[in-house]
């Protein structure tokens, strides 16, 4: 397509106002289109790691108020006021949002805000909604969407995602949600904890099925104890009644309230015509990148949850960094490391991971050592008189470097950090665990333990 006076040109063009936005202070004198389809801010800010973890907070103190008999202390859970909490959380995020927007549509004197979705037309040039922009570089960061299974009636019953679920106008007494992985059992923590009756279908027969196994089992078995599982089960059907939703699987029925589909996310590339632009993607749907960032096509790169399938805020945070500064900086090439990217689910229990799970390990056919340690198997976790919680490492043969770190238990996305520095910079798990001081009696003994579990 040629460009002609009616196409605008910039010098970038950032699709996504997500990771997107996060816009360098060198790059000041660029003239920059940021394009937004959506809400602006991203999915992490409206309604993704940042909301959710303010709903989940309150969940851990009902919760914990409900079971603090084992102290020796007599407290209870009385109920939750759902619109004081949720007017709390949205209070404070959507000003930051319109603040954020008002800021780059009026006061950014380089940054024009274009909202729509944008298409591509040709390798450099965008339509969005009949408006022509083109750049010589093009940063994609366009994000996910909930992923719709193929359920009958579904569609025709009418159905919640983690896009909508939290602004609720009243706590459902009854929540069935479809799904086994971060975001049902973080929602299924926080509705249950507050006072809702929660039934999770999950088609596999534990829940967090891609986390280390163990972890996996014992997350199933201690979640089971506060919402009703139907595991090894996809529902057939769903249809409205009388009475609320019903849901049918091989199993039998069950009467909900509100019903929340979780079950995954899938890249937006579908909704920018990549093929127009001639990008690579995988068969996910994620667009093809290099650790530069880079796609297949010189001049366009993409970042987040549109080119890589962790789905994690703080790495997409990483890689909008290297791709802004390669897209400045051609002549000084950074590179992004996928060495040690950890993650956490903030149920109940909460869940933290970094590097290869154990069948992983065994998969490649690596030689390596197992370390455990127990909460209950230190002091803070007599304290706390914790009985479920474990920290597993896995010690490479060879090297004696950590290739994985698992933890289940209370603060578990805290402690698990000093195994993501171990792992990033190649410290020996000897060093880690012998080497440093870890206070005494703090809850990172676990990890401690864990490493002298596996070296001994």
């Amino acid at each position: 397509m040629s460009i002609d006076q009616t196409t605008e040109a910039f010098d970038l063009i950032i699709v996504g106002t997500g990771s997107g936005n996060s816009i360098p202070s060198y790059l000041a004198d660029w003239n920059i289109a940021l394009v937004e389809r959506d809400v602006f801010g991203g999915t992490c800010l409206n309604r993704g790691c940042i909301p959710s973890k303010m709903f989940v907070y309150p969940a851990d103190v009902a919760v914990a108020s409900g079971s603090s008999s084992k102290l020796g202390i007599d407290t209870q859970f009385n109920g939750a006021d759902w619109s004081a909490i949720r007017d709390r959380v949205f209070g404070l995020i959507d000003p930051i949002v319109s603040d954020g927007r008002e800021y780059r549509a009026n006061r950014s004197p380089n940054v024009t805000l274009i909202e729509g979705t944008a298409d591509f037309v040709d390798v450099r040039t965008l339509d969005v909604e009949g408006r022509l922009i083109t750049a010589p570089n093009i940063l994609l960061a366009a994000g996910a969407r909930p992923v719709v299974p193929p359920i009958a009636g579904l569609m025709e019953t009418g159905f919640h995602t983690s896009d909508s679920i939290m602004r609720l106008a009243e706590l459902p007494k009854r929540l069935g949600i479809i799904g086994g992985g971060f975001i049902a059992v973080e929602m299924g923590h926080v509705f249950s904890g507050l006072g809702s009756h929660v039934t999770i279908f999950n088609r596999s027969n534990t829940l967090l099925r891609g986390f280390d196994h163990e972890v996996s089992e014992r997350f199933t078995e201690v979640f089971g104890q506060r919402v009703e599982l139907m595991l090894g089960h996809v529902p057939t059907k769903v249809e409205r009644v009388a009475d609320g939703i019903k849901i049918t699987c091989a199993v039998g029925e069950t009467v909900v309230d509100e019903l929340l589909v979780a079950t995954g996310r899938e890249p937006n590339s579908d909704l920018l015509n990549v093929d127009a632009a001639g990008l690579t993607c995988h068969h996910h749907g994620t667009v093809a990148v290099d650790d530069t960032m880079a796609t297949n096509v010189p001049g366009i790169w993409a970042i987040g949850d549109l080119a890589n399938n962790y789905q994690l805020k703080h790495l997409a945070n990483a890689e909008a960094a290297v791709a802004f500064w390669n897209i400045a900086h051609p002549d000084d090439i950074r590179h992004q490391s996928y060495k040690a990217v950890p993650s956490a689910v903030f149920s109940n229990p909460q869940v933290a991971t970094v590097g290869l799970t154990e069948h992983e390990a065994e998969q490649e056919g690596r030689s390596f050592r197992i370390g455990r340690r127990d909460y209950a198997g230190t002091a803070y976790g007599w304290a706390m008189a914790d009985e479920t919680g474990f920290a597993k490492v896995l010690v490479d043969d060879e090297t004696g470097l950590i290739i994985g770190a698992h933890v289940i238990g209370p603060q578990a996305s805290s402690i698990i950090q000093p195994l993501v520095q171990a792992m990033q910079f190649d410290q020996r798990a000897d060093d880690v665990a012998r080497e440093v001081f870890y206070i005494h009696p703090a809850l990172t003994e676990v990890v401690e333990n864990a490493l002298l579990d596996a070296l001994d």
